[in-house]
């Protein structure tokens, strides 16, 4: 590869190859807590034992997220994204089987998951300096419309077949996007690898501004996967039937659709401030979102009004943060050392969330403590997201 990384025209297949990528950024994880109970009578064990599925793709995007610039270096991005996906499908099939290697398969899936997040930034900047608001939107609402359908598709698929059909249909909308995604391999960038003489480029690690944005990336994760496991439960606690805590679940999740869709666009036309002012204000939604939790009532108004500040905020967030993995660098090579960085500490920060959340309630037996202290951290990230755009660029 030459220099000019950035300059490649992208293939015919590139952008419904981002789309598809998208798609199975993480289906093949979200599909299946609605299930677990169906997954633990199959395979005679305790729902219980099987919790930690949720908990372990999340550890595995902490784990595996600074690996993936180090292997495009190697390989390049559109090759490795190939490799990747393929690993994919293997371990979605792996998990049909048995305990152990329904286990397996989620740390490979999540593994993987945990490469394509940190790596799509860059990729679209290596294919498109100019497209970054377009192609993260198509990769974002896909990945919303997706876990929305599947969430609603998940347990009528299962009560008509089994969960091991389930898992056959997401393993084959993997192959699919592995099958569209293969042309672009012949396109291959590869992130250039830090020159050790290079006296004034100082590790990321080292930049207080990317720590701002590691803390603001786990703590938005962190609201998100919180808010999606134990709302529900909250709700049926204050008194709700589960069929409308399920129902909020959905209000939670698709309600932050729309900000995927225009979001990546409107921020890449705004300025540092006008992004202040606006990101800010989203994530103030949420904080207000969680005051009202702190009184719990038991009509669906609260509940609904609860479920859509706490669905726009997360669903503004995430948008925010992978399209300024690109806005706050100059090459594809920072976009991925930024996206590693806050990845790696990120996720490890949101792994924490809906399990000490759990663990928290059974010692308190309220929610209000833990209430609390999620109130505090989204303060915290809050503030840390006004602090991230004081600046133009995080890495110059």
């Amino acid at each position: 590869m030459g220099n000019h990384l950035e300059k490649q025209s992208p293939s015919k297949f590139f952008v419904i190859g981002i789309l598809l990528v998208g798609a199975v950024l993480r289906v093949p994880i979200t599909a299946i807590p609605p299930v677990l109970s169906n997954v633990a009578a199959s395979l005679h064990v305790s729902v219980n034992s099987l919790g930690i599925l949720t908990t372990l793709p999340l550890l595995m995007f902490a784990l595996f997220s600074s690996v993936a610039p180090k292997l495009a270096e190697k390989t390049g991005l559109e090759r490795l994204f190939t490799m990747v996906l393929a690993i994919m499908v293997i371990g979605s099939l792996l998990r049909i089987f048995n305990v152990p290697l329904l286990y397996v398969g989620t740390m490979i899936i999540g593994a993987a998951i945990a490469m394509l997040n940190v790596l799509l930034p860059s990729v679209i900047m290596a294919n498109d300096a100019y497209g970054i608001g377009k192609y993260t939107t198509i990769y974002t609402t896909a990945m919303a419309i997706i876990m929305a359908i599947f969430s609603a598709l998940a347990v009528p698929i299962v009560l008509a077949s089994s969960w091991k059909v389930l898992i056959l249909v997401l393993t084959g909308l993997l192959l699919v996007a592995l099958v569209v995604w293969f042309p672009n391999t012949k396109n291959n960038h590869k992130l250039h690898a830090r020159k050790a003489n290079s006296g004034k480029q100082k590790s990321i690690w080292s930049n207080k501004i990317a720590w701002a944005m590691l803390v603001f990336g786990g703590l938005q994760s962190f609201l998100f996967y919180t808010g999606l496991t134990w709302l529900p439960t909250m709700a049926q606690d204050a008194g709700l039937s589960q069929g409308t805590a399920g129902l909020l679940a959905g209000v939670y999740t698709l309600i932050g659709l729309p900000f995927s869709m225009f979001l990546p666009i409107a921020l890449t036309r705004m300025t540092s401030r006008q992004r202040q002012w606006i990101m800010g204000a989203l994530s103030g939604l949420g904080v207000i979102g969680l005051v009202l939790l702190l009184f719990p009532h038991s009509s669906f108004a609260f509940w609904l009004l609860i479920n859509i500040l706490l669905g726009l905020a997360v669903g503004s967030l995430f948008p925010y943060m992978v399209t300024a993995f690109s806005l706050k660098t100059n090459s594809a090579t920072d976009t991925a050392r930024l996206s590693g960085m806050v990845q790696t500490g990120g996720y490890f920060i949101a792994a924490v969330g809906p399990a000490g959340f759990g663990y928290a309630h059974s010692f308190f037996g309220s929610w209000l403590p833990e209430n609390i202290v999620l109130l505090l951290l989204t303060v915290v990230m809050t503030l840390c997201l006004l602090y991230v755009e004081r600046f133009e660029k995080i890495v110059d």
